[in-house]
């Protein structure tokens, strides 16, 4: 373990961030990152317990103790290899991912775990700066090819474990350019793109081919993949938005968050000039009050909207959760993100009724407020009311994958929830050696289950092509 005493001796500190006032003026991450002295101290702070619950919140199944004590022993490289064992891009979920780990570790119970989250981000920095990161390239080629559909993270975590065991890689995008919600979905002011382009060049460099608006079923037709490819993989993502079909849904100005997103994101990497949906100046309101939304608030205050409103059905978490009935699992409490705190009006138990507009654009977003008792919502009667609104996002969470196109012409068969049927263990399609995995096979969820998915998969297919395999899963 660390030092053996040193969850009694140091307290719990993490990364802290810019002021407000200045980071709302750019898109670029605002991260102030912990000395590699404070960093080797909260490495310190691990119990390496019995029972490593961290464990049990962490999907790729990192090996927690192990990297922090190599942290607190000052043995950066090593700690960086053990975690680069079980996950192939922790500077991706060093920064994004809402760390259940954290939530799980024994020290949680008294509100200090240890800081596993940017320990990890930081080990993955330090490698790239040291230049420890380098290709893996096989001895040699199996000649089996293999196409992967998506570029997100399942994608890239699939082509990388299958390009390293010695398969010829295809990465299949439809937009210009990789790396999927990552690029695409995630401000910048979250994760810098740049760090998307580093690891794609480490995987060019290991054989992965990538091709780009390359759209299966569009503009790619599907028999090309059956006719040319030894296995494909399926793992574009659940794409389909959950839309709220209300009077006025047809007005101008209301739009999925993703869309909104993704404009600014493209404008910010300089591919297209100024976005179409912007909220200078505007009274937005963002309808769902989890991450994609609060992605939706720092970029609208970003953008100087004239005012910034959540909106969640739901009630208002608690501030602090019971963590006898909730740990190691995932807690009930209420979630402040950065961009919560950059200015944001939250509302709960708010049940949207219709939107109002004027010359066909929206001015104001009707609605009424709830109670809720025992898992059952009550609207209140006569507590009617209008936010006034002159852009209107929609992250009311995504339902299933897209249906039209390369679904369809694949004709896979689907679960109950309307996903790519397939299991966790094969990851096979009802579709001779066509495989799924992510969101596409699970539904929406966070990016280190993606990331988990693509590894399992690729350990699944690399059996089915070679008779048995040596890929972690």
């Amino acid at each position: 373990m660390g030092k053996p005493t040193g969850f009694l001796e140091i307290a719990r500190k993490d990364r802290t961030y810019t002021e407000v006032s200045q980071r709302v003026t750019h898109f670029k991450e605002f991260i102030l990152s912990l000395s590699d002295p404070e960093l080797s101290a909260q490495g310190a702070r691990c119990m390496d317990c019995g029972i490593p619950f961290c464990h049990t919140g962490c999907p790729v199944s990192n090996v927690i103790p192990d990297f922090n004590d190599l942290v607190y022993q000052e043995q950066w490289q090593q700690a960086l290899a053990t975690l680069h064992a079980t996950n192939n891009f922790p500077e991706v979920t060093g920064r994004i991912c809402p760390a259940p780990c954290e939530m799980a570790c024994i020290l949680n119970l008294i509100d200090q775990p240890v800081t596993i989250r940017t320990i990890e981000g930081a080990l993955a920095d330090r490698g790239w700066a040291e230049g420890w990161i380098m290709p893996q390239i096989p001895p040699h080629r199996t000649g089996k090819r293999v196409a992967i559909v998506g570029s997100g993270p399942t994608g890239l975590a699939c082509a990388q474990q299958l390009a390293r065991a010695g398969h010829t890689v295809v990465v299949f995008e439809k937009r210009s350019r990789i790396g999927g919600l990552l690029r695409y979905g995630i401000p910048d002011f979250k994760l810098d793109k740049s760090l998307i382009d580093r690891r794609i060049s480490q995987m060019r460099a290991e054989g992965v081919e990538f091709l780009p608006n390359s759209h299966i079923g569009a503009t790619v037709p599907v028999q090309h993949l059956l006719h040319c490819y030894d296995a494909i993989v399926l793992a574009g993502g659940a794409e389909q938005p959950r839309d709220l079909s209300l009077p006025g849904r047809d007005l101008d100005g209301i739009h999925f968050a993703m869309d909104f997103l993704s404009q600014q994101n493209l404008v910010v990497s300089h591919t297209i000039n100024h976005t179409t949906i912007n909220g200078f100046g505007k009274h937005v309101i963002v309808v769902g009050g989890g991450d994609t939304g609060a992605d939706c608030v720092g970029t609208a205050v970003r953008q100087s909207a004239a005012s910034v409103t959540q909106i969640e059905i739901l009630p208002q978490p608690p501030a602090k959760e019971d963590k006898i009935r909730t740990w190691p699992g995932w807690p009930h409490r209420l979630w402040t993100s950065t961009s919560h705190e950059e200015g944001c009006r939250r509302e709960w138990c708010v049940v949207a009724k219709g939107f109002i507009g004027t010359g066909g654009t929206v001015q104001g977003l009707a609605c009424t407020r709830a109670t809720w008792v025992d898992g059952s919502m009550t609207e209140v009667l006569g507590s009617d009311f209008v936010f006034p609104a002159e852009l209107v996002l929609l992250a009311t969470g995504f339902v299933h994958p897209v249906y039209e196109g390369m679904l369809a012409d694949f004709g896979v068969a689907l679960d109950a929830r309307g996903n790519v049927q397939a299991d966790s263990v094969a990851y096979q399609t009802s579709i001779p050696k066509v495989f799924t995995a992510g969101d596409m096979r699970r539904g929406p969820s966070l990016v280190v289950w993606a990331i988990r998915e693509g590894r399992q998969c690729a350990n699944a297919v690399n059996t089915f092509l070679a008779g048995d395999t040596m890929l972690p899963r």
